[in-house]
Order: C-alpha cells, then sequence, then structure tokens
C-alpha cells in the first residue's frame, strides 16, 4: 500500500498493468498493489499521443476534466485562457485539462489564403501565431504584383499583407515608383572622326507602368541599361569631335528622341539624362592643350594689336590739337618736363636766363 495526496488543480492517473484504473484530484489516497500514479499539473498543457488520448477518453472521470478539441487538417485552433490568447492547435485530436481556468477555442480555415477579419490583427505577429502567416510588405514608395498560384492576380500598393500558410503559392513581387538614377560609366566610343573618347553617362527615370516593367518584361533595369548605352554610342558615333565638344547637349536630346518609344514599352519614363564627363586619351588632351595655347595666345595679339591701335589713334588727335592750340602744347610740354623730373634727383642750373627755358633746354636735348 502507497499513499499519495493530490494537491488542488492536479489530478493524477491511476494505471494499473497499463490500463487506467482511476482518475483522483485533489485528496490523500491509498494505492493498491501492482498501481502506478502519474500526476498532472492541471494548470499546463501536456501532449498525449492518439493511442494514448484514446485510451484515456475511454474514462468517464477523465473525460470530464478536460476540454477534448478535434482540429481537422485544413484547420487551426486559437487557444484562449481566461480571454488571453495563449497557443495554436494544429491537425489532430487534443485535450487540454480544464483546471481553475477557463478556456475558449477557436477554430479558423486555412485552406483559404485569406485571413478572417474576425481575429485580432495584434495576434498575427506574435508567437505561435506567426509560424502559421506569411508576410509581404509594401514600403510607401513601392508597388507590387501580386501572383497566387504562380497567376497574376492585381497590383498592390503599400502596406503588410498577411496571409495563411497553406498549399497555395504567393508571391509578391515589388519595384521602387521614386525618381530613379542610373550610371553608364566608362563607355569607349569612336566619333565619327574616329577620336577614340571614354564617356560617362547619367539618367533620371521613374517606374511608369509597372504592369510592363515586371510582367512584361524580365529585369527591366538592364534592359534599360542596354537601351541607353546603345543609343548613346549611336549619338556619339554620328558627331565628329569638335562637334562633341562644341555642344555636349545635343549628345543628350538625341539619346532621349531615340529611346523615347522603346523605354515607354519597358514601363518606365525618362526624366532627365545627360553627360557628366568626356574623358581624353593622354595624346589628345594634349594636342587640346596646344590648341587652347594657340586659341589664347591669338586672342591675347588681338587685344594688343586693339590697344596699339587705339593708343595710337588717341596720340594722332593729341598732336592736331596741340597744332591748332599752342596753349595745350605748352601744357602737354611741361607735363611730359614734370614725368622727367620725377626720375631725376639733382639738377644745376645757372643763374642768368629763364628757368623753365633752362630746363626746356636740358630736357630737349
Amino acid at each position: 500500500m502507497k499513499r499519495v495526496t493530490i494537491n488542488t488543480n492536479y489530478v493524477g492517473l491511476v494505471f494499473k498493468k497499463g490500463k487506467l484504473k482511476n482518475v483522483l484530484t485533489a485528496g490523500t489516497y491509498w494505492l493498491g498493489f501492482g498501481e502506478d500514479i502519474t500526476v498532472y499539473d492541471m494548470g499546463k498543457e501536456y501532449c498525449f499521443t492518439i493511442a494514448e488520448l484514446e485510451v484515456l477518453l475511454m474514462n468517464n472521470d477523465f473525460v470530464n476534466l478536460v476540454h477534448v478539441v478535434e482540429v481537422a487538417d485544413n484547420e487551426l485552433a486559437l487557444v484562449y485562457r481566461n480571454n488571453n490568447f495563449k497557443s495554436v492547435l494544429t491537425a489532430g485530436k487534443h485535450a487540454i485539462w480544464k483546471g481553475l481556468s477557463e478556456y475558449n477555442f477557436v477554430k479558423v480555415n486555412i485552406s483559404n489564403i485569406n485571413i478572417d477579419e474576425t481575429i485580432d490583427k495584434n495576434l498575427l505577429d506574435k508567437a505561435p501565431l506567426i509560424n502559421y502567416i506569411r508576410a509581404n510588405k509594401v514600403e510607401s514608395y513601392e508597388k507590387g504584383l501580386l501572383f497566387i498560384d504562380g497567376k497574376f492576380e492585381k497590383i498592390v500598393g503599400a502596406g503588410n499583407y498577411l496571409y495563411w500558410k497553406n498549399a497555395t503559392t504567393i508571391h509578391v513581387l515589388k519595384t521602387d515608383m521614386r525618381q530613379l538614377n542610373m550610371e553608364i560609366l566608362g563607355q569607349e566610343i569612336l566619333t565619327k572622326d574616329k577620336a577614340q573618347l571614354r564617356v560617362n553617362f547619367s539618367i533620371q527615370y521613374k517606374v511608369d507602368d509597372i504592369i510592363r516593367a515586371l510582367l512584361e518584361n524580365k529585369e527591366f533595369e538592364k534592359q534599360l541599361y542596354i537601351t541607353m548605352q546603345l543609343a548613346l554610342r549611336e549619338s556619339i558615333g554620328l558627331m565628329t569631335f569638335d562637334e562633341l565638344m562644341e555642344s555636349k547637349e545635343k549628345i543628350a536630346e538625341m539619346v532621349m528622341a531615340t529611346t523615347l518609344d522603346k523605354v515607354e514599352s519597358l514601363g518606365v519614363k525618362l526624366t532627365n539624362c545627360g553627360v557628366k564627363d568626356i574623358v581624353l586619351p593622354g595624346d589628345v588632351k594634349e594636342i587640346m592643350n596646344q590648341v587652347l595655347v594657340a586659341e589664347k595666345r591669338a586672342q591675347a595679339n588681338i587685344i594688343t594689336r586693339r590697344e596699339e591701335t587705339a593708343s595710337t589713334r588717341s596720340l594722332l588727335n593729341t598732336a592736331k590739337l596741340m597744332e591748332d592750340n599752342s596753349m595745350l602744347y605748352k601744357l602737354k610740354e611741361m607735363e611730359y618736363v614734370e614725368k622727367i623730373a620725377e626720375k631725376i634727383n639733382n639738377i644745376s642750373l645757372s643763374g642768368s636766363g629763364q628757368i623753365v627755358d633752362q630746363l626746356k633746354q636740358i630736357f630737349v636735348k
């Protein structure tokens, strides 16, 4: 004989030769010979195998102590204890102790991918329910295409899209709807007169038609790059080196005009494009520097000659005025005497004669 005590909110299952003989609730009991007892805390969940549970359910006392929940293959059962979400039961037969807590069970059909609106959305990102949810988030600057079992369903905007995990395949293909930038760098291109250049080109674009961009074209960004690259090479190939240097902005105009219809078929709209820089080979750069120096020298010579001509013309006009006006001649003569005198430290003069006449004679000589 063995004495056992079962505390409150505990239950004891008495087995004899592997067969459930008795179910003991709170109290003190004596076990007979050959009897074993297993004590369970009714505040905890226990997972019985199907075979064990089928045997235990044959005992009415055990049935009265548990909630029996049967969940089909296409269902989940949400377990609420004292009105608080606790756990999820998957397909199968489950037994949960009644104990001191109040339990509620909500079954949901997961054969349909859409989640019932009656389920609190706050539960969907909590464990363990999150393990049965598929989430697809589309940012505020994005749009997406929803595919169900490989079939295009609809365009989806910004938001967090939640679906049940089941045999249905769900995929959301997204793209950025903001203005984007693309760089076409290091393009080795020959001009019409066979000058080799390295060109860096920049493009700004936006996705205008998401269905064309993602559904009707594969990797539209790569196709856009190739389209713009070929248009750039074609445009520069039609221009001579001098034309290119004089009007680089024409390249962007030619590229835009050439690619307008092509990029539209990709679901893209060009907003701007242009040449960032042109890198010349060393020998061509040296020649260009020489040309630049020669041009600047020629400009300097023209300016010098222009100034010399203006100066000569001014002297001629002054001479004509002095020829007609003796007083002006005297003033001009005194001006030059003053300028010369500024560069002389000492001047010796005799006392006879006019001083100005003597100075005049000295400077004239």
